[in-house]
């Protein structure tokens, strides 16, 4: 009697990785999907990375700060653009899911609006402090 085939792996067992340079590759493919998905469906994310840019450009080239500022400063820019990608991606599944009115998907959206607006307030907190520290001096011996 002939020994039956090995069963079909799975959709899920076909998308693990595999390891190697080969899933490093696909991780960088998903992550330019994933970043061409938001410029194209998310206006929030199109207009947090438009109204970071320039702070990102200035993070690097304003005199007086140390690299560890600009590291800071630079990275909190980030920091709002990472929180937008997450509150996107739970809205979208939340959307997969359902799209009528549920309270949970409510929650779930509004938390991640809550977590995109604390991340816009920590940058702006820690852009005020960096920049009162390099000029803060400067700038009341001026007004003085």
């Amino acid at each position: 009697m002939p020994e039956p085939a090995p069963p079909k792996p799975s959709h899920a067992a076909r998308m693990k990785s595999r390891g190697g340079f080969a899933r490093v590759w696909n991780a960088l493919g998903y992550t330019v999907d994933g970043l061409r998905a938001a410029w194209t469906h998310e206006h929030a994310f199109r207009q947090e990375l438009l109204a970071c840019a320039p702070f990102a450009l200035a993070a690097w080239t304003l005199p007086h700060l140390s690299l560890w500022v600009r590291a800071l400063l630079f990275g909190s820019l980030l920091l709002i653009l990472v929180v937008e990608l997450l509150n996107s991606s739970i809205e979208a599944n939340t959307d997969h899911i359902t799209l009528e009115r549920h309270p949970l998907a409510k929650r779930a959206k509004d938390m991640g609006s809550a977590a995109v607006f604390l991340a816009i307030a920590n940058a702006a907190v820690l852009w005020a402090c960096c920049l009162w520290s390099a000029y803060g001096d400067a700038l009341l011996r001026r007004l003085s």
